[in-house]
């Protein structure tokens, strides 16, 4: 059996979730098979088992508006996956970006396309500003793939609900497999050196946030809760890779506010190394994910495995990785109905995700007892062999059909 990846992100490529997900499920899988990965990008590998192909844009610069390039780049590159040949029994797609290639290898070359769902874009209306236009297309995309696709993979229960509910996809082709977490490379270490070169002072506690600049990740959220949090700890933002230049302007604007509230932000804005994120996870001694949109939330299991406890939005996935009370706290986010695009009490939720962050700031062994019940769990249900075999299992079943 030979399966084909198709992804937007891979190392060493990668800004989020997705890349980090096909990072790791395409080296598992190619203990079990033949794995080949076409990604945007020039990456080029043979590591047995385990080919890797990147294909840039192969044409000449791109004269239409800025926000058009992305979704019209991204369609080169499906092209582009399909003109070089394929010899694989089936393909799988992640994120959007490559649906366009599933859609014609399925056609073109007869095998069953399976797409995961990282995320879905009906429920990020916030993408219209960075993508004008290219957000319809973005939604006509996903839906015409999903629709046809013979597997869709929802990586949570949470996310099913959301497929079954926006799209026309039988329930019986729908499979629940949750993102992983390789437990040997993310676990707790001690890095003072490397807090140091981040502007960490290692000696003082601190609060951490990793994420992206964007309106799914609820940074703004967390910068505007900061003024409700008590002295006598830093507050780490690694945040960087804005979505558009108006939010990057609204994060700076916001983040020079929360300085007058609290003189210990420590704003990382560049996209920080695997070694530098376990270093910081590893040292911080809460970490929050303020999210209004995430199907798995990936970054709260890495936290976890590194043994810091999360203080988290409840919604989506996150709901799946962490146990309220026992590895964390949920705090609850009240939407506008229909749309996850904003808190419709903004400054309740920054005052709610304060509070529990207060709470764990002063009182270290219930601290350490959360952190050390994430780590328990990121053991026991979200390795990587078992989700590479619970895929392997899918992809034997179509086969079969």
């Amino acid at each position: 059996m030979k399966t084909l990846l198709l992804t937007n992100e891979y190392p060493p490529n990668i800004y989020g979730g997705a890349g980090v997900h096909v990072d790791y499920l395409s080296r598992e899988l190619a203990k079990l098979m033949e794995v080949e990965v076409r990604c945007f990008g020039d990456q080029k590998e043979d590591l047995g088992n385990l080919q890797v192909r990147g294909f840039g844009t192969g044409t000449p610069e791109m004269t239409c508006s800025k926000p058009l390039q992305s979704p019209l780049g991204a369609s080169r590159r499906c092209v582009d996956f399909n003109g070089a040949g394929l010899s694989a029994d089936l393909v799988h797609c992640h994120t959007w970006y490559t649906h366009l290639g599933g859609i014609m290898a399925k056609l073109n070359y007869g095998i069953p396309l399976v797409i995961t769902v990282h995320s879905l874009e009906p429920l990020r209306p916030w993408k219209r500003e960075q993508l004008g236009g290219g957000y319809d297309f973005s939604l006509w995309v996903e839906k015409t793939a999903l629709e046809m696709a013979d597997a869709v993979i929802a990586v949570s229960a949470e996310t099913k609900r959301d497929v079954l509910s926006l799209f026309d996809v039988k329930e019986e082709r729908i499979s629940v497999i949750h993102n992983g977490i390789d437990l040997s490379e993310y676990s707790a270490v001690e890095n003072p050196a490397a807090l140091k070169a981040l502007g960490v002072d290692p000696e003082r506690p601190y609060v951490l946030f990793v994420g992206r600049i964007t309106r799914q990740k609820g940074i703004i959220h967390l910068v505007r809760a900061i003024r409700h949090l008590n002295p006598g700890f830093q507050i780490v933002l690694c945040a960087g890779a804005p979505d558009t230049p108006e939010i990057a302007t609204e994060m700076q604007q916001a983040v020079a506010a929360a300085r007058e509230h609290h003189g210990e932000i420590v704003w990382i804005e560049k996209m920080v190394t695997r070694p530098e994120a376990i270093s910081l996870y590893s040292g911080a001694s809460v970490f929050v994910c303020p999210s209004i949109y995430e199907p798995f939330g990936i970054i709260n299991l890495e936290a976890m495995a590194c043994g810091t406890p999360v203080v988290a939005s409840a919604v989506g996935g996150i709901k799946e990785v962490v146990v309220d009370g026992e590895t964390g706290f949920l705090v609850p986010l009240k939407q506008m109905t229909g749309s996850p695009f904003e808190a419709t009490e903004p400054e309740v939720f920054a005052s709610d995700l304060a509070a529990k962050i207060n709470l764990l700031m002063a009182d270290p062994a219930l601290a350490a007892r959360m952190g050390a019940a994430g780590r328990k769990r990121a053991e026991e249900f979200f390795g990587w062999d078992a989700i590479a075999r619970k895929t392997e299992r899918l992809y034997a079943k179509l086969l079969q059909r």
